[in-house]
C-alpha cells in the first residue's frame, strides 16, 4: 500500500535531501588528506592506500547515471532511505576496519550507496518548489556540491590530526540518522512513480558498468602509471572506449533503456550538461593546483593548505541565496556569461602570481571566484532542467551530475599531468641558459660558490653544491611556472564557453526555459 503525499514545507524537504547530499560530496575529498595515516594504520603504503580513493569514486560514478531508472523501479523515497541507510552502516564499517581490504570493500559499498544521492536530491527539489522558486531552491543544492569539497580537507585533516581518520567516517553516522529520519517524515513519491515491473535492461547496466568503472581506474591512476606507458592503462581504456560505444548503441535502440539518452534531444539540456561538464573540469582542476602550489612551492602545511582554500567556499556560500532570489526576476543566461568572465578572470590572476605570493594574494581571487561560481552552478542548473518532463526529471539530474563529475575527473587528470609536463619543459628551457658565457648564470655561480665555501666547503665541493643549488632553484621557477601555464589555459576556456550560453533557450520567469522565438 503506497503512502498518500501531502504538503510539506518545501524547505523541510531541502534539508532533509541537503544532509545526505553534503554527506556524499564531502566524502569525496574529505579522505585525502588522512591517506598517509590511513596507510602507516593499516600497514599499507600510500600507493595502495589510495585505492580507498578510487573504489569509492568508481562506485559511484556506476550508480549515478542509472539513479533515475533505480527511483522508477525500486521508489524514490525508498531508494533514498536506503542509500542514506547504506551510506551511514558503510561509513560506520570504513571507520572500523582493520585491514586495507575491509576498508575497500566498505568504500566501494559506501560509493555505491553515496552516488545516488545527489541526483535524487537534485530531483526531489526541483519537484518540491514551484517554477519561480526553483532558482532558491538550486542555489541552497549548490552551497553543498561547492562548500563540501573545500571544507574536505580542511575537517578531514582537523578530525585526523586530533583524533584518528577513524573520525573522517564516524562523522557520517549523526548526519545520516537525521537525514534518514526526515526522509522518512517529510518526502513523499509523486503520483507517477509507481514500483516498477518492466524487465530490467542488464546489458545496459552491465555495459555501463565496465565503461565507467574502467574509465575512472584511468582518470585516477593514469599520471601515476605514466598513462599510455602502462599496458594496464591502454587496456582499460580500450575495454572503456568499447563498453561505453556499445552502451549508448544499446541504449538507442533498446525499448526499456536504464538511461534515457534521447532527453539529449533537448538543446538547452544538451548544452546546458556540457557546460557543466567544463565547469568541472576547471572547477575541480583548479582546486588540485592550489593547495600542490601552497604546499610544494610555499611551504603551507596540509591543513593550511586546506583552509587558504575557504575564502571560495565562503564566496558562494554568500552569493548563492541572492543569486537564488535574483534568478526569479532576471535572464539566468546573462548570469552564466557574467559568471565565465569573472570565474576566466580569476583564474588569469592565478596565472599572473609568482613565488612571493602571499595569503591575501590566493584570497582574494578565491572569494570572488566563488562568487562567480554561484552565478554558474544555480542558474546552469535551473535553465538545463527547465524543459525536462517531471517524469524524466531522475534521469536528467543523473546524467547532469555524472558529466559534473566526469568532468571533475577529467580535469584533475588532465591538469596534473599539464603540470608535470610544462614543468619538464621549462626546466629544459632554463638549464639551456645556464651557460659559463650567460653573465646572470655566471655571477649566481660565483655568489653560490662563495657562499658554500664561506661554511666551509672546499672550492671543489662548493662549486658542485652550487651548481645543484642553482638546479633546485631552477626546478622550483620550472614548477612554478607550469602551474602559471595550467591556470591562464583554465582562464582560456571558461573565456571559450561564454558563446555557447546563447545557445540555450530564453529563460522564463523563475529559470526555466522557454522555446526560444
Amino acid at each position: 500500500m503506497s503512502e498518500t503525499p501531502r504538503q510539506v514545507n518545501p524547505w523541510l524537504v531541502a534539508v532533509a535531501v541537503m544532509f545526505g547530499t553534503f554527506m556524499e560530496v564531502l566524502d569525496t575529498t574529505v579522505v585525502n588528506v588522512s591517506l598517509p595515516h590511513i596507510a602507516g594504520s593499516l600497514s599499507a603504503t600510500i600507493d595502495e592506500a589510495t585505492w580507498a580513493l578510487t573504489s569509492y569514486l568508481v562506485a559511484n560514478a556506476i550508480i549515478l547515471p542509472i539513479t533515475g531508472w533505480l527511483a522508477n523501479y525500486f521508489g524514490r523515497k525508498r531508494l533514498l532511505m536506503m542509500s542514506v541507510t547504506g551510506f551511514t552502516l558503510a561509513s560506520f564499517f570504513c571507520g572500523f576496519a582493520v585491514s586495507l581490504p575491509m576498508l575497500i570493500v566498505f568504500r566501494v559499498i559506501q560509493g555505491a550507496a553515496g552516488g545516488a544521492l545527489q541526483p535524487l536530491s537534485q530531483a526531489v527539489l526541483l519537484e518540491a518548489f514551484p517554477p519561480e522558486k526553483r532558482g532558491q531552491a538550486m542555489g541552497f543544492w549548490g552551497l553543498g556540491i561547492v562548500v563540501a569539497p573545500i571544507l574536505g580537507p580542511v575537517l578531514g585533516g582537523w578530525l585526523t590530526d586530533t583524533y584518528s581518520w577513524r573520525w573522517v567516517f564516524y562523522i557520517n553516522i549523526p548526519v545520516g540518522i537525521a537525514s534518514i529520519m526526515m526522509t522518512r517524515m517529510f518526502i513523499f513519491d509523486p503520483p507517477y512513480i509507481r514500483r516498477g515491473t518492466s524487465g530490467v535492461d542488464y546489458w545496459g547496466i552491465g555495459l555501463l558498468a565496465v565503461g565507467i568503472g574502467a574509465l575512472q581506474i584511468v582518470l585516477d591512476k593514469g599520471q601515476q602509471d605514466d598513462w599510455f606507458g602502462s599496458r594496464l592503462i591502454v587496456y582499460l581504456l580500450a575495454v572503456s572506449a568499447l563498453a561505453l560505444t556499445a552502451f549508448v548503441i544499446h541504449e538507442m535502440t533498446t525499448g526499456a533503456p536504464v538511461v534515457n539518452l534521447r532527453v539529449f534531444g533537448d538543446r538547452t539540456f544538451a548544452t546546458g550538461t556540457f557546460l557543466m561538464t567544463v565547469l568541472g573540469f576547471v572547477l575541480y582542476g583548479s582546486m588540485v593546483l592550489l593547495p600542490i602550489w601552497m604546499q610544494t612551492l610555499l611551504g603551507y602545511p596540509a591543513v593550511a593548505a586546506g583552509i587558504a582554500l575557504a575564502p571560495r567556499g565562503l564566496g558562494s556560500f554568500l552569493a548563492m541565496p541572492v543569486v537564488g532570489i535574483l534568478l526569479s526576476k532576471l535572464d539566468a543566461r546573462k548570469f552564466l556569461a557574467f559568471g565565465l568572465v569573472v570565474a576566466a578572470l580569476t583564474l588569469v590572476q592565478f596565472g599572473r602570481l609568482n613565488l612571493d605570493a602571499g595569503y591575501w594574494d590566493f584570497f582574494w581571487p578565491q572569494f570572488v571566484q566563488g562568487i562567480s561560481l554561484a552565478c554558474l552552478f544555480v542558474p546552469l542548473t535551473t535553465v538545463s532542467m527547465g524543459l525536462i518532463p517531471k517524469e524524466q526529471m531522475g534521469n536528467a539530474t543523473s546524467i547532469f551530475n555524472l558529466l559534473r563529475n566526469t568532468g571533475g575527473s577529467v580535469g584533475i587528470a588532465t591538469v596534473t599531468t599539464l603540470v608535470s609536463r610544462y614543468s619538464q619543459s621549462h626546466v629544459n628551457t632554463l638549464v639551456a641558459h645556464v651557460t659559463p658565457y650567460d653573465g646572470v648564470s655566471r655571477g649566481m655561480i660565483e655568489g653560490l660558490t662563495q657562499g658554500m665555501m664561506a661554511q666551509g666547503s672546499p672550492p671543489a665541493v662548493a662549486a658542485k653544491q652550487a651548481y645543484a643549488a642553482l638546479f633546485g632553484i631552477m626546478q622550483r621557477q620550472a614548477a612554478m611556472l607550469s602551474f602559471l601555464d595550467v591556470f591562464w589555459l583554465l582562464g582560456l576556456i571558461f573565456l571559450g564557453l561564454v558563446p555557447l550560453v546563447m545557445l540555450m533557450r530564453r529563460p522564463a520567469k523563475g529559470g526555466g526555459s522557454v522555446a526560444a522565438h
